[in-house]
């Protein structure tokens, strides 16, 4: 495997390490880490300051020092932790990583770095639909606070620990691990989605030992792997019920797999699910049902009805006028092209369709009793093998403008994004410069401007590079 050395944030865990034999006098605050456990302990004669940095570091929610100086545990108790001693002043919480398995639905930082590499290369994982972790003891899961914690228990007598994966390019000189009581420990602000990841003991690389979810990586290389979880299922009720699972086509209607887990009246399933529109339902000691509390059903081609949830961004397509059109539909990309599977309704201006799409660009049409027509109210176009087809961009990332050039009939974008397709995507003409959103995935990008039959690199941008016909290329970095 290539190591690169990329840009991106980590949060280095700073631990307040002191000996368990260190007199009562002195701090006794302390993380640490045995077998399969984590161990916190705190000193109530500490000053409240020193508190609150013990239980951030330790991962708890809210900054409760003054709680805690009162006696008050309740917010402790509610991250997990278990009073497990007490002797005066100091206390004793515990935490089994056997059990552990929350991973908290906050909002998904992304992590800011380069990698230039695009999807399914070595290290650098594909798109998956869904994905679930696997962990003997679970080392690696998330805080309250959003970051991802990764604990290598043992390996004491190593001199350097280094985290390296997917996230941070692979980096071998960043991620230093800090040592604790009985083992390593960092915090890591991680995107939701799949990540790949090994750690560098003294120089030496290994997967996670604790994690049951192993990659080949197409290099030969195999490497563990964490879903940063973005989604909840829940079923309310049923509360005699001896098993509920939950299966949907993200993993091949698998009635053994995902197994919920009961959190007062309801039943719950964490996981990782991509953008896109997914089936599913519900087993109850093995009877299927569909999900209670969401309205959108389908029947299946054996007349099965699942629940559906859709995931992604919400998009509005409008065709004005036709009022005498008898049916309309929406064909793209997104669907294969296909002419006869997602309909508009009718209003009193035309047709009209909400749905939700993947973030990603899109090409569509409508279809208008069978005639297939450009959206006339959409100023943007791509032209793939001769056919001009409407496009549309849902959950933009980046913006490209162009400046002047008023007199231009056509202004194209053309890059590595679109695979240098000749006609590109036709830019609008708004105000004095010509525009386009796009949605780019992390990574390098090439690209050129087309102004009708000339092409340009974009003056508006400082980096290019040399290319294969002795001209130059634009150069596009997304984090």
């Amino acid at each position: 495997m290539i190591m690169r050395q990329g840009k991106y944030v980590f949060i280095v865990l700073v631990l307040l390490i002191s000996s368990m034999k260190t007199a009562v006098a002195q701090s006794q605050n302390i993380l640490f880490i045995a077998s399969d456990h984590l161990i916190l302990q705190i000193d109530l004669k500490s000053p409240k300051k020193e508190l609150d940095s013990i239980l951030k570091i330790a991962g708890v929610s809210n900054s409760i020092a003054g709680k805690v100086l009162k006696g008050d545990f309740t917010d402790i108790s509610k991250d997990g932790w278990n009073i497990t001693d007490r002797k005066n002043n100091i206390i004793r919480f515990d935490r089994s990583l056997t059990v552990l398995n929350d991973n908290p639905q906050s909002t998904p930082y992304q992590i800011t770095i380069r990698i230039p590499n695009l999807e399914g290369n070595p290290g650098y994982p594909a798109e998956v639909k869904y994905g679930v972790n696997k962990y003997a003891r679970v080392t690696v899961f998330g805080l309250s606070s959003g970051l991802t914690r990764f604990i290598l228990p043992g390996y004491t007598s190593a001199r350097r620990v280094f985290l390296s994966g997917s996230f941070n390019n692979w980096s071998t000189l960043r991620g230093a691990m800090k040592k604790a009581d009985g083992g390593w420990i960092i915090d890591v602000k991680l995107n939701a989605g799949v990540h790949e990841y090994k750690y560098i003991v003294d120089g030496r690389w290994m997967t996670d030992p604790n994690n049951l979810v192993l990659v080949n990586d197409g290099a030969g290389n195999t490497n563990s792997v964490f879903y940063k979880y973005n989604y909840t299922i829940k079923l309310p009720g049923y509360p005699l019920a001896r098993k509920v699972i939950v299966a949907g086509d993200f993993n091949k209607w698998d009635e053994n797999e995902l197994v919920m887990e009961k959190k007062g009246n309801i039943w719950e399933k964490q996981l990782y699910l991509n953008d896109g529109k997914h089936e599913y339902h519900f087993l109850v000691n093995g009877r299927l049902i569909t999900d209670p509390t969401n309205s959108v059903k389908l029947k299946d081609d054996d007349g099965k009805l699942n629940s559906v949830l859709n995931i992604g961004g919400s998009v509005t397509f409008k065709l004005d006028g036709y009022k005498n059109a008898g049916k309309v539909f929406l064909a793209g990309d997104f669907n294969k092209w296909k002419p006869n599977d997602i309909s508009l309704g009718k209003t009193i201006d035309g047709w009209v369709l909400k749905t939700t799409l993947p973030a990603g660009n899109y090409q569509y049409k409508f279809i208008v009793d069978g005639n297939w027509i450009t959206d006339p109210a959409n100023l943007y176009y791509a032209i793939e093998k001769g056919e001009r087809n409407s496009f549309i961009a849902v959950k933009p990332n980046h913006s490209f403008k162009l400046k002047g050039y008023a007199d231009a009939k056509t202004v194209a974008i053309n890059g590595t994004f679109n695979n240098w397709e000749p006609s590109g995507f036709t830019m609008a003409h708004t105000g004095d410069a010509w525009t386009i959103d796009l949605y780019l995935k992390p990574g390098k990008y090439l690209y050129k401007l087309r102004i009708d039959n000339k092409w340009i690199i974009d003056p508006g941008n400082k980096l290019y590079e040399p290319n294969e016909f002795d001209t130059y290329n634009s150069v596009l970095w997304v984090e």
